[in-house]
């Protein structure tokens, strides 16, 4: 049964202390496919594959739920993508900021 994005973002907010949360989803309403970026200071001092393996073991119940689930490193070391048939990103408050800053 796929999940919603009200689900998905409580997931996420019992789990991580986030400043911002954008869940976007992708797949026409169906749930399968979301675009996800998280601010968190818990990210601080992470490196990416931590993060990454975090968020997997974080969302492991709802990543469950949806069609697929791959993971891209991103050429960029300030975030991470991890794809559900989407993207996410996962910033620190400084590195979000930055990324604002340079307008991506």
């Amino acid at each position: 049964m796929p999940i919603d994005t009200t689900n998905l973002e409580a997931a996420i907010r019992k789990s991580l202390n986030c400043t911002h949360i954008e869940i976007e989803d992708q797949s026409n309403g169906c749930g399968e496919n979301y675009a996800i970026i998280l601010v968190s200071e818990d990210f601080e001092g992470k490196s990416t594959l931590v993060r990454h393996r975090w968020i997997n073991q974080l969302l492991k119940e709802e990543i469950s739920q949806m069609h697929a689930f791959s993971q891209v490193r991103t050429p960029s070391k300030t975030c991470l993508y991890l794809s559900f048939n989407a993207y996410q990103k996962t910033f620190t408050p400084k590195q979000y900021e930055d990324h604002l800053a340079r307008g991506a």
